[in-house]
């Protein structure tokens, strides 16, 4: 079934831009120009997801999101703001105010419909159950069981996790704390250094079939697993 994707975005070059990459993507899309209008549309049948826009005449797009995760018909409904805000301070309060993930303007329509594809996963609960593939590995999850191509590869447990996190998470940055919280779990006491040494036998492990690059060490951040160099 084709997920369903509500756009809300006021500036029209932009809104044609991203349906047209959705559609490519084999997503169904609707459109909104404000915040009226998508309260209209989500009413009508409430999307697989939302791409919000920050600024938006009458009720800002941070406005909408707080009243959506208020209301209980679309208070699971993953949300990603699109917005020309790139500061801390500004994520922090998207994501303060519900928000799954966002994406800063100028962007590639390649790199948001893989975040999209990564919230859908998200939001679906892919606790390692379901098979994941891209960048050419492959996560057979009911086998537990991961292959390059055709050709299966031999991971140890921690580094299985992590992998299948990064996989089902994919082009998003993870600092070292959430990567604990997420791969580890909150209740377990591990030194973030730990990461990095688990990280450095992943990508060892990923070597000998040329996909270790896919794991990427963002200088000052964290890591995130992405197709694009």
């Amino acid at each position: 079934m084709h997920k369903r994707i509500l756009v809300v975005e006021d500036e029209a070059s932009i809104r044609d831009m991203v349906a047209f990459a959705l559609r490519k993507a084999d997503m169904e899309v609707i459109h909104a120009a404000d915040a009226r209008a998508a309260l209209v549309a989500i009413s009508d049948t409430p999307p697989d997801l939302i791409l919000l826009d920050w600024m938006l005449p009458g009720m800002t797009g941070l406005e909408l999101a707080r009243r959506l995760r208020g209301e209980q018909g679309t208070a699971e409904v993953p949300i990603i703001m699109l917005t020309a805000r790139g500061e801390e301070m500004d994520r922090v309060n998207g994501l303060e105010a519900g928000v799954d993930d966002y994406v800063v303007k100028p962007f590639s329509t390649r790199e948001l419909i893989a975040r999209i594809k990564a919230v859908l996963r998200r939001a679906q609960g892919d606790d390692g159950a379901g098979s994941i593939e891209s960048g050419g590995l492959r996560i057979d999850g009911p086998a537990h069981r991961v292959y390059a191509g055709d050709t299966q590869i031999e991971i140890g447990p921690t580094e299985y996790r992590l992998l299948h996190f990064f996989m089902t998470h994919a082009e998003r940055v993870y600092s070292r704390a959430q990567l604990l919280d997420q791969v580890w779990g909150g209740s377990v006491y591990v030194e973030e250094r730990t990461v990095d040494v688990h990280i450095r036998r992943l990508r060892k492990t990923l070597e000998p079939f040329g996909v270790d690059g896919l794991i990427q060490t963002v200088r000052g951040t964290g890591y995130r697993f992405s197709v694009n160099p």
